[in-house]
């Protein structure tokens, strides 16, 4: 898994990415596959999350997932569960880890180290192109008096710009800004640069901003990619969220 070096000071606090390791799924699903939609036997899923549960000492019932739709839907978690429709947690709750499943999205964890609450968006094109991040911030603000100065925000592991070739359609949701020309009047998307700015323009400062290094496509050994793998392939999952108490043995 990679750990956010931007929230580690705070030792209460889980944040992190799975990668594709640890976990029992047969290809192409090998091998730590933690999506429901993907068409693993839902056995190896499960068996998949407690084992993730146990490794970082949290209880599986603390999950929040969702059956992301890429849309722009924030909930307001106070009890953990798989819900339906949303594409964003918020929760002030401890002992509650806000989970966002990917394979090539864009992750964006949020923690408000004032008012400990914390956030969590599921950025694809789509939510990115209605500023799903942005408005997880807004929420945050709206129910917990959250001030983006007080914001550290960690953008996780997802396909990166060199990679992700959109189609003239998709590329025009977008500022020229985050777009290069490819083959066949098609562009290559920059998404963690939309990402990353949707963040600053909340008022977060550039400092409190980390994005991780790595690319979906091309670090596909240790990540899962929707798009490399043709469509079939497993999930990782981000988790936010404060432990109350000391890990579960």
């Amino acid at each position: 898994m990679k750990q956010p070096e931007i929230f580690s000071q705070f030792t209460d606090l889980v944040a992190l990415q799975t990668t594709r390791h640890g976990g029992i799924s047969p290809k192409p699903f090998d091998s730590l596959n933690l999506g429901t939609n993907t068409g693993d036997d839902p056995s190896n899923i499960l068996l998949n999350r407690k084992l993730l549960c146990r490794s970082i000492g949290i209880d599986p019932v603390s999950l929040v997932t969702a059956e992301q739709v890429h849309g722009i839907k924030i909930f307001h978690a106070t009890t953990g569960g798989q819900y339906s429709g949303y594409d964003a947690f918020i929760t002030n709750q401890k002992d509650l880890f806000l989970g966002i499943l990917t394979a090539d999205c864009f992750p964006v964890l949020i923690y408000d180290r004032k008012n400990k609450a914390a956030g969590a968006a599921h950025a694809g094109w789509k939510g990115a192109a209605e500023n799903i991040s942005g408005m997880t911030v807004e929420a945050m603000k709206k129910q917990f008096g959250t001030s983006p100065s007080d914001c550290l925000v960690w953008i996780g592991t997802g396909i990166s710009g060199k990679e992700y070739e959109v189609s003239r359609e998709v590329a025009s949701r977008f500022d020229s800004r985050y777009l290069n020309p490819s083959r066949d009047g098609r562009f290559l998307l920059d998404l963690a640069s939309v990402n990353l700015d949707q963040m600053l323009e909340t008022g977060i400062p550039p400092a409190s901003v980390e994005t991780s290094p790595f690319c979906t496509v091309r670090n596909n050994s240790d990540f899962f990619s929707y798009r490399k793998q043709g469509g079939t392939t497993g999930r990782m999952i981000s988790l936010i969220g404060l432990r109350s108490k000391n890990r579960i043995p």
